[in-house]
């Protein structure tokens, strides 16, 4: 496959194919304004190119095949390296194609075919007998039956039949109805392959309708049927269009001349107001012997009984129609009999004499099929009417010629000029225009300019000296003249001179004209020439404007003037002088902001009499269909050689677009460029703001930072200020910024008042057009103003004071202070001692911890919930009555009497939910109310979920609607970064529950077991430590405030359990010796029923736990006669109290009658609660300080406490073991939700597309918006919900212990997701200091994650309705849906009046009578007699 690769110096390169001609198949802008070396190199692979530059080097792929997103694109990119992957569906290099070694697999891009349906058997079918479809394919590919070939017939989706090369299709169970004024529906089909729905063929087949092929000829029902490209039939006796069948007594197709009907009217033309008697013939109207018709006109509201002559004509009398909008008006005339139909082809003109002429040689000039006559009745203005609306003789002659302007008034000696005569009566034809004079000079008529009666043209001739006169006309022999203020003036314009006297080569010259008479004739009967080159006139008066052409040398030439004929030379030259140049241009480059002040050095520009910027700006991919121009019109000239120009403001993201700076000199172009480089834009800087808002102490340094501050900005050109006053910039680096601030506090500006706290000034920086408010600054106000001569006494008399105190105190003081140090020495040494042992301790805790990390998973399968638990939980769990929801419960209380109206009566609900129209206003009803509350929102939203859950794509459809109408609010308000922050809007539930919906299957299959293996470590981590059951602290977690405090000695113990009735073999599980009896059952449990799903697990309180320390036995439980009191307090038994050991037996058993225990031994287990309830005072770990002992504690004792008592803060250590202990586990999960280089769900993909759109058709700029708006559709709506309830889609139950940990982790992940710059400091919270170090990674995880997904080949609507389809499908049945359905319409039952007003003030809903069948429904529901 010969190939070249081609550069050229300006910075592109190309890919031509090289067959029997070169072609070139791909081009790519390298870098602007840098040209490529010669030298390119492929790799060792082939695979890519090396491509330099003059300072870098590019690695580029020969091919690209992965960005053609359908088999179109792929064969219209003529790519020899790549082809389309018919079984993958995506184009590939023929190696990446599983299946190219088959025939017509993959077929390559150069030529140019794609699988295609090319034909159809039937080629088409009726609607009401749909049948199967034989689809020939070309070119098909090698198929068996194993390929499974999927058909997608409108919206049903079945198994495709292969036959002797041709695919089979069953009819669609539904076919959408037919369009209003069609005869017939396209119905789109699909052929995909079953196992992964890869498309390969479509087709759009048509169902035709005959029932609807009557009405497509107005009032000719049968000549519709009868002639139609379907295969229909006219049954004139039932006066039906039907599917053709044997009947013989019927018009087939294409027999439309044998239709019965009407035509041929006479006379064809009517007039207006005037009553006409209309003939016309009947054919073929055997069957309608004797029958009376009616003609009529629905637009005139016309009907009139047919009378039938003996020869068989008929006719009938119009009445006196009227309408004044036009001359004529076609109108078609119906026939009926007995309420049907004839075929009628009478169509007549109506025509209204009167309009548009209004004088008599206008309306003697009419068609004389019209017979409008000039009517001048005796005390009526005269008219032009119908001759037999005229109750005088008609005159067939007009009144004298009337001229009432002339255009123009002037004119050059020499004539030549046309001149426009208007006025009345001028004529009924050309012919009737028998001379014209001008000034008593003879005027040569333009017939083809003349105007029926309003307007002559003609040519004025030459006259010797200058001269002033009337316009006379003859007439058909009557003369008209002109008055006496309407005349013609012959005159010899003077020129005298010109300015400028020189320009550029270019042109683009404004040249001016003045003289004497210039403004003779008209603008088009002057031209001006300089030199050779035409002259442009822009301006026409006293004095003549003209823009010059370009000239192809430096020369000094005439410029000459031309009226009609007359040539004029005007007594002065014009000399084109060299166009101007740019030598110099500094500085090189400006912030996308603009502002910035260019000075530019060149010659001529003296001769330039406006100068402006321009940019254009283009993207690479789209060239210069897309291109944007930014004018910058800022503009100093300094002297002949040097202008100052301002940098426009141009777009954001400079650097996604190829820049070009021209200088436009009057109409010159010359682009801002030198040997080495052209001016460039770049992106603006950023600037951090101050922490809490205010920069304190600033008396001699402000400090403000940011990122490429100095990159298009210099010391001398960045302005800052402290409220009015300027700040005297000092330092200007890429980071940083620094400057002096005046002496003392400036006011804050005006405008800022009102927004200023304390009254402190703003500290601006202002970079060329753009300005940046960092915060407030506060001086250091301490020192004050007070003169020197008070000072010095009022701080030296008090400091001599103070010193001879101090000398007398210091001598009775040391010897204390002595003692008091040595005491102090002490204690600080036992406080070190003790921090140094507990740092030591948890130093090995940690170790010990690292090491047991690759045991912290169960390896046992994930136990996934099905879908209906799964959206149960995610819908409903939230709700106020959680498990106990009818819509988890599934039950409805409905009596069986009327069970079956009822659910009648809901599939009609479903049906009315199932119109937009319906919905829209609905949700609309229900969210104007007050009462309306959040919560009843985000219920509603989730019972429509539900309810609409068999059409997915209908759903979407609402929600887009919905989406849009949020939006434009937003956006209306200017606040558009708040959408999506809550869920206080339906549609802002819906989405929750859109996202939910189609990232289950991905959360099945990805995401799931990162989220799974992540809850486990946490869980293990969590359980291998101390937890405190009474204050839910543990001493491992992830959250500083579910931190155990205090140093618990624990011993880990290995207990070795029998089940009962479960076989004879023990199961070792590890449990520690403080933990709580429910502790111990809750771990064995655990490891006893790990292969079964949580919710198959025994409860703790359902199971007894029985130590058999030898021969005897003992009942163990958390609290009974031998818990540990002291006083109120009493502490829940552990294994520590029973005096279990390492290698114990215990039994668990499930709790009977004869294994309750005796009074005198324990409590019984349910005792506890009762206990709980009495005491309110149990502890298990640590004990909490009781008001009572707080009072009993003494002075000393109290020292000696704060003394001894652990720094909580040294145990913070353990968040960093265990948060080191369980990174890999929270990076894998986020690396399986973050990476679009995975697997991304098609449903992200188009949503974030979607609001990508809409940003852009809002012009929506800030990427901080969009951010948000995904931030907020997806990653906190849906994956922060998942993180931090796993019970949502696996059967497991989370403690609250690891739910804290979880927060934390979830924390993170919303922090990951902002923009916003977190600054850290000592008080910052400790899950953020946790994860400081990380956060910035996730952080550009996301961004990489939006950028990758904004990257990918669009997901079209098709697809994913086909995707949202297959949902719909697999799931809607185990819903339960006519629950939800029920619970839907108590909303309707509670807000019925207001939305039946909604219903009916809307004109669609109107039109589908919406509120009658709500009332039906209603009526059923509520078991109501209705009058309906």
């Amino acid at each position: 496959m010969p190939l070249a690769f081609l550069a050229t110096w300006a910075h592109c390169w190309f890919m031509v194919f090289l067959s029997s001609t070169a072609t070139e198949y791909s081009s790519l802008t390298i870098e602007l304004n840098k040209p490529i070396k010669k030298d390119l190199v492929l790799d060792q692979t082939q695979e890519n190119l090396y491509v330099m530059t003059t300072d870098k080097v590019y690695r580029l792929p020969v091919q690209d095949c992965h960005k053609y997103s359908d088999c179109e694109k792929c064969a219209q990119a003529r790519d020899p390296y790549c082809g389309w992957c018919v079984r993958e569906g995506r184009c590939t290099k023929k190696a990446d194609c599983g299946t190219a070694d088959k025939e017509n697999h993959w077929l390559w891009s150069p030529s140019g075919t794609c699988v295609t349906i090319i034909s159809a058997d039937p080629l088409n079918m009726s609607r009401r007998a749909p049948a199967k479809v034989e689809l020939t394919v070309s070119p098909l590919p090698i198929l068996t039956a194993s390929d499974n070939v999927c058909c997608t017939f409108g919206g049903t989706t079945r198994s495709a039949q292969l036959k002797e090369g041709v695919i089979i299709c069953d009819p669609p169970d539904i076919i959408p109805p037919t369009p209003k004024h069609q005869d017939h529906v396209s119905v789109p089909l699909q052929l995909t392959f079953e196992e992964n729905k890869i498309f390969f063929a479509s087709h759009t087949y048509p169902f035709y309708d005959c029932e609807e092929a009557m009405n497509l000829f107005e009032n000719q029902p049968c000549y519709s049927c009868a002639s139609n490209r379907w295969n229909c039939q006219w049954d004139w006796k039932r006066h039906i269009c039907e599917e053709s069948s044997s009947i013989q007594d019927v018009i087939k197709q294409n027999m439309e001349e044998e239709c019965p009907q009407f035509l041929n009217p006479d006379p064809p033309i009517i007039p207006m107001e005037y009553q006409t008697t209309v003939y016309f013939e009947g054919k073929h109207l055997d069957y309608y012997q004797g029958k009376k018709f009616v003609v009529g006109n629905s637009q005139f509201e016309f009907e009139a009984p047919v009378d039938e002559s003996d020869n068989g004509n008929f006719s009938f009398m119009t009445k006196e129609f009227s309408y004044s909008a036009n001359e004529t008006l076609q109108l078609n005339l119906s026939i009926r009999t007995d309420k049907v139909k004839i075929d009628s082809k009478l169509m007549v003109t109506l025509y209204n004499c009167s309009y548009g002429r209004s004088d008599c040689s206008l309306c003697l000039a009419a068609h004389h099929d019209y017979k409008c006559v000039w009517c001048e009745e005796e005390g009526k203005p005269s008219k032009c009417v119908y001759e037999k609306l005229c109750h005088a003789p008609p005159t067939n002659t007009c009144p004298p010629p009337e001229i009432t302007r002339i255009e123009p008034k002037t004119g050059p000696l020499s004539g030549g000029i046309l001149l426009t005569i208007m006025g009345s009566n001028l004529g009924i034809k050309a012919e009737d225009v028998k001379s014209i004079t001008v000034a008593n000079k003879e005027c040569l008529f333009k017939e083809e300019f003349y105007s029926v009666s309003t307007r002559i043209v003609c040519q004025v001739g030459p006259m010797n000296e200058p001269q002033q006169g009337q316009i006379e006309v003859n007439i058909s022999g009557k003369l008209g003249k002109s008055p006496s203020e309407v005349l013609f003036t012959y005159q010899e314009p003077h020129p005298s001179q010109i300015r400028p006297e020189s320009g550029p080569q270019a042109g683009g010259t404004t040249l001016t004209i003045s003289g004497i008479n210039l403004a003779t004739g008209s603008k088009k009967d002057v031209q001006v020439s300089v030199g050779s080159q035409p002259c442009n006139v822009t301006k026409f008066g006293d004095e003549i404007v003209c823009i010059t052409g370009p000239n192809n040398k430096v020369e000094t030439v005439p410029v000459t003037m031309n009226y009609g004929g007359m040539t004029i030379i005007v007594p002065q030259l014009f000399t084109y002088s060299g166009n101007p140049t740019v030598t110099k241009f500094l500085p090189v480059n400006s912030f996308s902001s603009g502002g910035r002040n260019i000075t530019v050095t060149g010659t001529s520009f003296e001769l330039i009499q406006s100068f402006s910027l321009v940019v254009y700006a283009e993207r690479p991919e789209a060239g210069k269909i897309n291109q944007k121009k930014f004018y910058g019109n800022l503009v100093t000239r300094l002297n002949e050689t040097t202008v100052v120009f301002s940098s426009p403001p141009i777009l954001e993201d400079p650097e996604n677009y190829n820049i070009t700076t021209v200088i436009l000199m009057d109409r010159y172009e010359l682009v801002v460029k030198n040997e080495s480089h052209s001016f460039a834009y770049v992106a603006d800087p950023t600037f951090e703001n101050f922490t809490d808002g205010i920069k304190k102490q600033v008396n001699k340094l402000i400090n403000a930072k940011g990122s490429n501050l100095n990159k298009a900005m210099t010391i001398d050109e960045a302005q800052a200020f402290v409220g009015d006053e300027p700040c005297n910039i000092k330092t200007l680096t890429e980071t940083d910024l620094y400057c002096e601030p005046p002496e003392v506090q400036p006011q804050p500006k005006k405008r800022q008042k009102r927004d200023t706290i304390n009254n402190l000034p703003e500290f601006i920086v202002k970079f060329g057009l753009r300005e940046w408010i960092l915060g407030r600054v506060e001086y250091d106000t301490r020192v004050t103003d007070i003169p020197l001569n008070l000072i010095l006494p009022l701080v030296l008399i008090p400091m001599i004071a103070i010193i001879g105190i101090s000398i007398i105190c210091y001598r009775r003081k040391s010897q204390q202070a002595e003692r008091e140090y040595e005491k102090i020495k002490s204690q600080l040494e036992g406080l070190e001692e003790s921090v140094r042992d507990r740092c030591k301790k948890e130093f090995t805790d940690l170790m010990i911890e690292m090491e047991d990390q690759t045991n912290d998973i169960n390896e046992a399968g994930i136990p996934v919930l099905d879908y209906k638990t799964y959206t149960d939980r995610v819908f409903f769990l939230p709700s106020k009555d959680g498990e106990k929801d009818v819509m988890i419960t599934g039950k409805l209380d409905i009596p069986e009497a009327r069970r079956q109206t009822v659910e009648q009566a809901l599939y009609q609900f479903s049906n009315l939910l199932n119109s937009k129209s319906f919905l829209i206003n609905f949700i609309h009803t229900l969210e104007n109310q007050r009462e309306f509350s959040a919560r009843a929102k985000v219920y509603f939203a989730s019972l429509l979920t539900v309810a609409l859950h068999g059409k997915l794509e209908y759903y979407t459809d609402i929600m887009r609607t919905l989406f849009l109408e949020l939006m434009e609010q937003y956006v209306v308000a200017k606040n558009p970064k708040l959408m999506l922050r809550r869920s206080e809007t339906v549609v802002e539930r819906m989405l929750s529950n859109w996202m939910s919906i189609c990232l289950y299957q991905y959360l099945k299959d990805n995401a799931g077991e990162p989220l799974y293996r992540l809850f486990k470590a946490i869980k293990h981590q969590v359980e291998k430590g101390p937890v405190d059951a009474v204050l839910k602290k543990a001493k491992y977690t992830l959250n500083d405030t579910g931190l155990l405090g205090d140093d618990v000695e624990y011993t880990q113990l290995t207990v070795n359990v029998y089940v009962q009735d479960g076989g004879n073999e023990s199961i070792p599980v590890k449990v520690l010796n403080c933990d709580t009896i429910s502790q111990v059952k809750e771990k064995i449990i655990d490891q006893v029923y790990r292969n079964l799903p949580c919710s198959q697990w025994p409860k703790a309180e359902s199971v007894v736990l029985e130590w058999r320390p030898g021969s005897t036995a003992q009942i163990l439980s958390d609290l009974d006669l031998t818990s540990q009191r002291d006083g109120r307090w009493k502490r829940i038994n552990t294994l520590m109290h029973y005096n279990v050991r390492d290698g114990a037996t215990l039994i668990l058993s499930k709790m009977g009658i004869s294994q309750q225990p005796e009074d005198n031994q324990q409590d019984v287990p349910g005792e506890r609660h009762a206990l709980l309830e009495d005491e309110n005072k149990v502890w298990h770990l640590v004990r909490p300080v009781d008001e009572m002992d707080e009072g009993k504690s003494k002075r000393g004792s109290v020292k000696e406490k704060e003394r001894t008592k652990a720094i909580t803060e040294i145990y913070l250590t353990r968040l960093l073991s265990v948060k080191g202990t369980l990174q890999q586990f929270v990076d894998d999960f986020f690396h399986s939700v973050l990476n679009s280089n995975h697997v991304v769900p098609p449903a992200v993909k188009y949503f974030f597309d979607f609001l990508d759109e809409q940003a852009e058709k809002h012009d929506i700029k800030d990427e901080d918006t969009i951010h948000i708006w995904k931030t907020n559709s997806l990653p906190l709506r849906f994956w922060v919900n998942i993180l931090k309830n796993p019970h949502f889609i696996f059967d497991v139950h989370v403690h609250e212990v690891v739910d804290a940990s979880l927060s934390v982790i979830a924390q993170t992940f919303m922090d990951a997701c902002t923009r916003t710059e977190h600054k850290l400091s000592r008080d910052s919270p400790s899950n953020k200091l946790l994860y400081a170090k990380e956060i910035s990674n996730y952080k550009k995880m996301v961004e990489d994650y939006y950028k990758g997904i904004r990257q990918m080949v669009p997901v079209s609507d098709q697809d994913m309705n086909t995707h949202l389809a297959e949902i719909s499908r697999a799931h809607t049945d185990s819903l339960n849906t006519l629950v939800a359905l029920h619970q839907l319409y108590q909303y309707t039952n509670k807000y019925y009046d207001e939305i039946i007003n909604a219903l009916e003030e809307d004109p669609a809903a109107q039109k589908m009578q919406l509120a009658f069948r709500l009332q039906q429904i209603a009526a059923a529901l509520e078991n109501k007699v209705t009058d309906l």
